[in-house]
């Protein structure tokens, strides 16, 4: 039989480095590629000529059996689990599904870093064993395939930072996987992620990931693998971090569901390998991405039940009630319009509206009070984070990206040129950041109590999913980084349509806003969804879901 190479979607190419690094990465693909049996592989011509739109071709190759079709397209991970608790599917099964159709997502839209089939298939195998002979599950994620972020330890893979040099061998789990792991869940892939870890363009050495329902969209960062993924219906269930927007960015522009915890809620003890200076002023979360708010709830409740604040000492043992949460009185909603410092693009005004016209509804009044609501001082707030992510000036990453002649990602360089000029910092300097920071802190707080609300809604980013290469401002996440307030995005059913243009009497807020018009103007967006963040205070994560089951049949979540 006749070879040809694995091929993945690429229209637009990360940086070349050096030769010498150019052939390490080669052989490091080669190595990937290796481990794909030809029959999963997509017909060449779909890779060579690809459509704009790659969401719905999984299932059109010959590739996925019906039930396989049906394993990972008919299910959330919440009835995927009774399902196979049920003995409707075997463990074996559905990660058979799973990891098919991850692979078939790999080559159209470049999402994963690792594809570990047979480890996959071995660790169904045990599980559906226990549950042969204890007839019980092992636990509530029994069988349920869980795709990982690339940076996030399992025992027997690698990890990295999202630069060649970063990669290390991992012989151990990290906690939140151990605990994932005891839950029942299994391992099949890890999924790609940008250079640095720290922008919303997820291109790394191992390829650009792109946007399932606009290819020459990018598909986000830093969690930006796992979103496509998720979208692609090759995961049910990831688990992504969000230091600036890392969770709800990728989950907004794929279209899916994602959970920003505040810090310290859940575990991340052993999350990467080296320290980041970044947490020294602006403290990163895990969370959930998947496809309905009960499968966040059923994430969160199960990891925290599993008590991780006995290890690890900085996680804060907060009670969790969730979806069941009870909210005193009418639930006050501020809706966000524009945070002061950039206007959204047209489709995410529209998606604004839609639903503040849904929560207006007078049938709704006896349960909901909406109000207009501008955040403060969002302007001061991207200020300030540009300089705190990077106490160095930048300097140590840019250099340990460069030893390996690895290029330096457009990206990269843009998200730490505010702090470049400030070099490295003392330890005076980070300190009087702390308090600068905490300042700020308070005066949202006030700021919030006097607009007297208990969440928001409003927009994850200027606009739809940006092009590639161009996600310069993502002030709508990371002022909820800064400020260190749990936020959860949510699908709605609005999508960027061609011709869409700016109202006329449109008047920019900054010069941001005003970059922001143009790359509307320039860019090609048609087909991205658009998704909307709700936002509760700093450790009201749990009232968060019991706004979200309020909100939930008003703006027909799943």
């Amino acid at each position: 039989m006749v070879t040809r190479p694995f091929n993945v979607i690429q229209p637009k190419n990360v940086p070349e480095g050096t030769p010498e690094y150019e052939a390490k990465r080669t052989a490091l693909l080669r190595a990937f590629n290796e481990k794909i049996p030809q029959e999963y592989y997509v017909p060449e011509d779909v890779v060579k000529n690809p459509p704009q739109d790659v969401s719905g071709l999984a299932t059109t190759f010959g590739i996925l059996t019906p039930e396989e079709i049906e394993i990972t397209e008919n299910y959330d991970a919440t009835s995927l689990a009774e399902a196979i608790a049920g003995r409707k599917y075997t463990a074996v099964a559905v990660a058979t599904a799973f990891c098919k159709r991850a692979i078939v997502a790999h080559q159209l839209t470049c999402c994963l870093t690792q594809w570990f089939m047979d480890e996959a298939i071995e660790q169904a195998k045990s599980l559906d064993e226990y549950l042969a002979k204890n007839g019980k599950t092992m636990g509530p994620l029994h069988g349920v395939p869980v795709s990982i972020k690339d940076h996030m330890p399992i025992a027997g893979t690698y990890s990295s930072m999202g630069f060649f040099g970063s990669i290390v061998k991992n012989e151990k789990d990290s906690q939140l996987v151990a605990i994932l792991r005891s839950l029942g869940a299994v391992f099949y892939c890890k999924t790609n992620q940008p250079q640095t870890l720290m922008h919303l363009e997820s291109d790394s050495h191992w390829g650009r990931v792109l946007n399932p329902y606009n290819i020459h969209l990018s598909a986000g960062g830093s969690t930006g693998g796992e979103a496509a993924l998720i979208a692609m219906k090759g995961s049910i269930l990831g688990v992504g971090t969000d230091i600036g927007g890392s969770i709800r960015g990728p989950s907004a522009f794929c279209g899916i569901y994602g959970f920003k915890p505040t810090s310290y809620t859940l575990p991340m003890k052993d999350m990467i390998a080296a320290p980041f200076p970044a947490e020294l002023n602006v403290l990163c979360s895990i969370g959930p991405m998947c496809r309905s708010l009960r499968d966040m709830e059923l994430f969160t409740s199960n990891v925290i039940a599993a008590k991780p604040h006995l290890e690890d000492p900085r996680i804060v043992p907060m009670p969790w009630t969730g979806l069941q949460t009870p909210i005193g009185g009418r639930l006050k909603v501020g809706v966000i319009s524009n945070d002061g410092f950039i206007d959204p693009q047209p489709p995410v005004k529209r998606a604004v509206s839609w639903a503040k016209e849904l929560l207006s509804d007078p049938k709704y009044s006896e349960i909901l009070e909406v109000k207009d609501f501008t955040p403060y001082d969002a302007t001061g707030a991207w200020a300030k984070i540009l300089r705190m992510y990077w106490p160095d000036g930048g300097k140590a990453m840019a250099e340990h990206i460069s030893e390996t002649g690895e290029p330096i990602h457009p990206l990269s360089s843009w998200i730490w040129k505010d702090a470049e000029p400030h070099g490295m910092q003392t330890g005076v300097d980070v300190s009087n950041m702390r308090w600068e920071r905490d300042a700020f802190r308070i005066a949202f707080a006030e700021n919030w109590n006097a607009q007297d609300v208990d969440v928001v809604i409003g927009p994850c980013f200027v606009g739809p999913a940006s092009a590639h290469d161009t996600a310069f401002y993502w002030t709508y996440t990371s002022l909820y980084n800064f400020i260190d307030y749990p936020g959860v995005v949510i699908p709605t059913p609005i999508k960027a349509e061609k011709g869409e243009v700016y109202a006329q009497d449109y008047k920019p807020l900054s010069d941001a806003c005003a970059h922001v018009k143009q790359l509307w103007e320039e860019g090609n967006f048609e087909k991205a969804p658009i998704n909307l963040q709700v936002v509760a205070r700093k450790y009201h994560d749990s009232q968060l879901f019991g706004a979200l089951a309020i909100l939930k049949d008003v703006l027909g979540l799943q």
